[in-house]
């Protein structure tokens, strides 16, 4: 996929490799548009949207904007993008991204501010408590923070056989996804579902990383012209590939729904695949057909 246009002044980076500090951060303004977080408040919690959406502005409007820090020890935001292909990659997913979701959230005018992208080797340090390569990339809703080791797209290729730069573009905006679930605040009244019913959480777990994987098809729809042949084997390979069942029998265990936390192999590559097929948000509702 050809992606090689980011722009420092638009990425928000913070890089733990090494002890650095959070650096070059440039705040951004998009808002709620079209996204299904209402219909699926609505028919999943029984959520009024119109209240759903009222407070969200409410919240979002009062949210501090971020401030740019001066770089430590002549670090730049440059220097942390390009410590390797990996980490060029990433950054420009990130910068992508962004140009991609503002507009989908434009049109109501509600103000946010984009995720920042975390580096780090083996160990670092998240809102959400300790982040380790074990843990692959994950997204912290404490400090909307996608953490990324990148040494896990190496064993992505030799470990799990999913190989190619759209394979690692994807991974970066399934986490995105993630984003903007804490944005519109789907992702707290799934944690509170879940709370209220424990027998439901795998499952609400599950539809959640489906819709992150549809947002990540999307995204990749609406960069059609950056696509380049064999990168959506490689995004379908992928989402095959870390599917909860191939990876319990890789590791030689039976697959068992119920322990489920992503969702099966053909479960993630339906919603990617829907995702890159329609383009469209609204497309990406994995919570409808789950019975209250």
């Amino acid at each position: 996929m050809r992606l090689d246009d980011f722009d420092p002044r638009d990425v928000n980076v913070e890089d733990q490799r090494g002890g650095m500090l959070p650096v070059g951060m440039r705040g951004g303004s998009i808002g709620c548009g079209t996204l299904v977080i209402a219909l699926i408040a609505a028919v999943v919690f029984g959520v009024d949207p119109a209240q759903m959406i009222g407070g969200l502005q409410q919240a979002q409007q009062q949210a501090p904007q971020g401030q740019t820090q001066a770089p430590e020890g002549g670090k730049t935001v440059a220097d942390s993008c390009t410590v390797d292909e990996g980490s060029r990659e990433t950054c420009n997913a990130l910068s992508s991204l962004n140009k991609t979701w503002q507009p989908i959230f434009a049109q109501s005018n509600v103000r946010f501010t984009p995720p920042k992208l975390v580096f780090y080797a083996q160990n670092g340090q998240s809102g959400c408590g300790a982040a380790q390569s074990a843990m692959g990339p994950f997204y912290c809703p404490g400090d909307n923070g996608i953490y990324i080791d990148t040494d896990f797209y190496r064993e992505m290729e030799s470990k799990l056989g999913a190989s190619g730069d759209f394979a690692r573009a994807y991974v970066m905006a399934h986490e995105y996804g993630h984003h903007i679930q804490t944005l519109t605040g789907l992702s707290d009244q799934v944690r509170s579902a879940q709370q209220q019913d424990p027998s439901r959480a795998n499952a609400l777990q599950v539809r959640m990383e489906l819709q992150a994987d549809c947002y990540a098809g999307v995204w990749a729809a609406r960069n059609k012209d950056r696509i380049e042949p064999g990168d959506i084997e490689e995004g379908l390979n992928a989402a095959h590939q870390i599917g909860d069942d191939t990876l319990m029998k890789a590791a030689g265990r039976r697959p068992v729904e119920a322990a489920f936390t992503h969702g099966s192999s053909a479960q993630r590559m339906e919603w990617l695949r829907r995702g890159l097929e329609t383009g469209n948000e609204d497309a990406c509702d994995t919570f409808s057909d789950l019975k209250r």
